[in-house]
């Protein structure tokens, strides 16, 4: 694949930004204008959803209803509820299990292509692996399994800036990127672990720099799980940013419930102070059998990150069923396919 704009192949044009790396001729030879996102904090309060299943789901024969009971677009009921915005993941080399696989960088376009035609900010979020990684698993891509670092770093910038350059052939210009998932402990260990913090924030940073050389005015996340653990968040942070580690936006996971919101949305308070980064909840749900609850701490969350200036939430797969990778934390019953109370919560 070639840059459409100079039709220049993308393995040189990633040399070339090295170069400028090598020679110190600014950040990353890019312009000093090309790593600086626009003021975070004058965007109104994001509601999102990641909903990365919907083409699996609905190739299995899944839909949806409104509250009514009627069967609806999944868009058109979720901007129903206020969402904005929505969040998709994407894999390196994925398989073509429904629910563990999928989610290329090309099936990931074509659903960002749906989401802007229905009026909806993306939320481009890569995991760095062929499957999940989350805060207890960080596996690199079996492709990448073997390399030495040096050699990563190269297939990371490679890799961002293809996927990144697919994302802009379609049409679509994210208005989020985020570099990892749940990467309290690094990234595609353990090159990437957070014990070689050097190298983490080496192949993080090309993630950065390759997601802001094709969308210059885009902001970019990191994404750690758990601020309940507030240690294990400033450990990375303090590693990253030691190591000259570059973000925007500091995005977290919590799916904290009742009496247990309050505390996290103070240590989120305590991370968007400590690190001058604005925070977003980039994943929130709970039990589908407990919708009250849900719904009640989903406004929690709303009320409390918006009190203090965070930019958003984001609630994790709502429209998924337990049928489907027995998935127990949506926001819809599948008995009768309508959204459960919990959906309500966007109203806060």
């Amino acid at each position: 694949m070639t840059d459409k704009e100079t039709d220049v192949p993308i393995r040189l044009r990633r040399r070339a930004v090295l170069l400028g790396a090598a020679t110190g001729a600014g950040a990353l030879a890019l312009g000093a204008n090309a790593v600086l996102a626009p003021p975070a904090h004058a965007a109104a309060f994001v509601k999102g959803a990641d909903i990365s299943w919907l083409p699996q789901m609905e190739a299995n024969g899944y839909y949806w209803n409104n509250s009514a009971g009627q069967r609806q677009d999944l868009f058109t009921i979720l901007k129903g509820y206020g969402i904005t915005a929505i969040s998709l993941r994407t894999w390196v080399n994925p398989s073509s299990d429904r629910a563990n696989g999928h989610c290329s960088i090309e099936e990931t376009a074509q659903l960002a292509v749906r989401c802007k035609n229905a009026g909806l900010q993306v939320l481009l979020g890569f995991h760095f692996g062929d499957t999940w990684n989350s805060v207890g698993v960080q596996n690199p891509p079996a492709a990448w399994a073997g390399m030495t670092y040096s050699q990563m770093l190269d297939a990371m910038y490679d890799y961002v800036y293809h996927s990144c350059n697919v994302i802009k052939y379609y049409g679509v210009t994210p208005a989020w990127v985020k570099i990892g998932n749940e990467t309290n402990s690094g990234i595609c260990k353990p090159t990437g672990s957070i014990s070689r913090p050097a190298q983490m924030t080496g192949l993080l940073n090309a993630a950065y720099d390759m997601s802001k050389h094709v969308f210059p005015s885009t902001p970019v996340l990191v994404h750690l799980a758990q601020p309940q653990n507030l240690a294990s968040v400033q450990n990375f942070l303090n590693a990253y940013r030691d190591n000259g580690g570059r973000w925007d936006i500091t995005g977290l996971s919590s799916y904290g419930q009742g009496g247990n919101v309050a505390p996290i949305v103070a240590n989120m308070q305590t991370i968007q102070t400590g690190y001058g980064k604005p925070i977003m909840q980039v994943e929130y749900g709970g039990p589908v059998g407990k919708p009250t609850q849900v719904r009640d701490s989903l406004r929690g969350f709303i009320t409390g990150i918006r009190g203090f200036g965070g930019l958003g939430t984001f609630f994790w797969e709502p429209e998924g069923y337990p049928s489907f990778n027995n998935y127990n934390s949506s926001a819809w019953d599948e008995a009768s396919r309508r959204p459960t109370v919990a959906m309500d919560g966007f109203f806060a």
